[in-house]
């Protein structure tokens, strides 16, 4: 199994991902969190309204990326150029800078050159991904793209020409791949995983991941077949509540048996692309003080460490069966500071008809996850 390129076995195929240090930590490490804070104050949004205004403009992200902390290695072009992406089940489009990009991010980026690549095609069509904290504009090409030893032709991809300032510039990662249903993406385009299945790459129309919470190396995406080493137990299926994120109905979320968000029932959004556990304010607010975190600068809560080993789970009821989340997983220690809660607040839209959970890598740390496209669902099992 090489590093790279990952593995790939009758129609199933291995990509590795690596833990990396996030966005968050690389700004406190450099003492200009607080300023990045202030200048960006962030509430991570779901597009819930179908139809789309523009179909250039892609709202859907509109992500916080600044914990984000698992990549994978992908190339695009022939011979192929390598870069890290994050590997995101709440966005569906691919796109990575290029050398025409002038903003510093690029600078500091892999960028691809179309230049050197045999198979490019060039579309023209202009694109805008629009995020919390800026817009990232470029235009649609299209070009083979490698992932785990899959070889996937004339695959439509977005190029960066600007991105926005801070947001990226202190990124461990080149750009996004996006792993949501097609609904999701820009107008005709068919994404990476829909094209690897269309293209007959992969024997199953599903992909899982594994998210290591120990070290650097060890978390997996699995496209096209499930290793059933990475959990224990079975895999409890749950139905895909709408198909445009991989959406779930949540049943509720308790402490000692009493109910401390979701109370009458809810919908939970899986997302990798996403790092914490994120609900609307009022829950999210009553979660912080039942454990006690205190709000801080730029919108953290701070937490005693000491609290881990004596705080019980928080139970999250999907169809009926108990995930539990523990102390040590809702609460995250800093390499710098002290401990802070992995709940986070959503914005709120007053167009929601109901109340949205958004389970990130906290949750998917704790428990395997499968993506079933073929059959609509979401399969969970405790990860090993």
């Amino acid at each position: 199994r090489n590093w790279d390129g990952g593995m790939v076995a009758q129609g199933k195929a291995l990509i590795p991902l690596m833990k990396v240090k996030s966005m968050r930590e690389n700004l406190r490490e450099n003492d200009i969190l607080l300023d990045y804070l202030e200048k960006h104050p962030y509430r991570p949004t779901y597009k819930l309204l179908s139809g789309q205004q523009d179909p250039d403009v892609s709202f859907e992200p509109l992500r916080n990326y600044l914990d984000l902390a698992y990549i994978g290695i992908i190339s695009i072009g022939t011979p192929p150029q390598e870069f890290k992406v994050v590997l995101d089940t709440g966005s569906a489009d691919l796109w990575v800078p290029s050398i025409y990009c002038s903003s510093p991010a690029c600078g500091k980026h892999n960028t691809f050159n179309p230049l050197l690549s045999s198979t490019f095609l060039v579309s023209g069509r202009p694109i805008n991904i629009v995020y919390g904290s800026g817009r990232m504009s470029g235009f649609l090409a299209y070009d083979t793209v490698q992932i785990a030893g899959l070889v996937d032709v004339a695959q439509a991809f977005g190029l960066s020409l600007q991105e926005p300032g801070k947001f990226m510039e202190y990124a461990v990662f080149d750009g996004i791949l996006g792993l949501s249903y097609p609904s999701l993406s820009f107008e005709g385009i068919t994404p990476v995983f829909d094209n690897l299945w269309a293209q007959g790459l992969i024997s199953q129309n599903l992909f899982a991941f594994y998210l290591s919470s120990k070290e650097e190396r060890g978390s997996m995406l699995m496209l096209g077949g499930v290793d059933p080493s990475y959990y224990s137990g079975d895999l409890h299926w749950v139905p895909v509540s709408r198909p445009l994120y991989w959406q779930l109905a949540v049943d509720r979320i308790s402490m000692n048996g009493e109910a401390i968000g979701c109370d009458s029932g809810c919908q939970g959004i899986v997302d990798t692309g996403t790092s914490l556990l994120i609900g609307p304010r009022d829950p999210v607010l009553n979660i912080q003080k039942i454990i006690n975190a205190q709000h801080s600068h730029g919108g953290e809560y701070i937490i005693d460490c000491d609290t881990i080993s004596t705080l019980p789970d928080i139970i999250f009821t999907i169809d009926g069966v108990d995930y539990p989340v523990p102390a040590s997983a809702y609460i995250r220690k800093s390499s710098v500071h002290g401990c802070y809660s992995n709940f986070d607040e959503s914005a709120a839209h007053e167009s929601e008809p109901y109340e949205v959970w958004v389970l990130g890598d906290v949750f998917l740390r704790l428990y395997f996850t499968v993506f079933d496209r073929a059959n609509n669902r979401i399969g969970l099992a405790p990860a090993v």
